[in-house]
């Protein structure tokens, strides 16, 4: 082997300089995404099976995602879409953000940025609403089983919650606080990463370094917050 090729490895791994050729930040920002890649997969991975164990009586997203802020209107899924649209949207000005920071254009990085942070509250602003419409339930409820004065009654009950569910079975809910509820935490956080990332570049914070990367390492915990509900609006509400 060329001893050049050999004395570069051993400086790499001698500490202090990256063997893969990327700055630690991003390197350990691709092991924290891939374990919470994980962590996801297994949720997923879970509700598929109880699912298909519980598939006579499992309910159907389309069913129960029909609302529309300020209508009435019959639209199965149509906000929830929008939704999806919305963070895919913040996405790309996120990559529109790093690509201003490879230039060095604090005006991009703080034009694109905020438009993503807008697309971020406006999903969780989007993912309360949802969630207050599916606890408060339809009109009409549904008669569950309840132990009262000591015996079993039936009672009509509206929405859903940990324990009961007037749309199907209850595990349907359980698995719905806390898949959009984890998901919600994630893009909650990305939020306040990515103001705090703003407020830094508006500060010249990055033009001082001379390099824009933080933005680019905000920008691939916020792709992997989109992908992720790429695949839970595909799970959880379309299959």
């Amino acid at each position: 082997m060329n001893p050049a090729i050999i004395l570069e490895r051993k400086t790499a791994w001698r500490g202090g300089v990256s063997p893969f050729n990327v700055s630690f930040g991003k390197l350990f920002m691709w092991f924290f995404l891939v374990s919470d890649a994980l962590t996801f997969a297994g949720i997923l991975t879970a509700y598929g099976f109880l699912r298909h164990k519980y598939a006579h009586v499992w309910p159907v997203s389309g069913d129960i995602f029909v609302h529309f802020p300020f209508t009435h209107a019959h639209l199965p899924l149509a906000y929830v879409g929008l939704m999806t649209f919305i963070l895919i949207m913040s996405s790309v000005t996120m990559v529109l953000a790093v690509e201003a920071g490879h230039r060095m254009n604090k005006k991009g990085v703080v034009l694109w940025l905020g438009l993503t942070i807008l697309g971020g509250f406006f999903f969780l602003l989007s993912q309360v609403w949802e969630w207050s419409v599916f606890i408060t339930g339809t009109s009409g409820g549904t008669a569950v089983d309840i132990f009262k004065d000591g015996r079993w009654v039936k009672e009509i009950f509206h929405g859903a919650n940990l324990i009961r569910n007037e749309y199907g079975h209850p595990l349907y809910g359980d698995f719905f606080f806390f898949i959009t509820g984890f998901h919600g935490f994630h893009v909650f956080s990305g939020v306040v990463i990515n103001i705090i990332t703003l407020k830094m570049a508006v500060k010249n914070v990055f033009a001082k370094r001379g390099h824009y990367e933080w933005v680019e390492k905000t920008g691939l915990y916020w792709h992997f917050v989109d992908l992720v509900w790429v695949f839970v609006f595909t799970f959880f509400y379309l299959l």
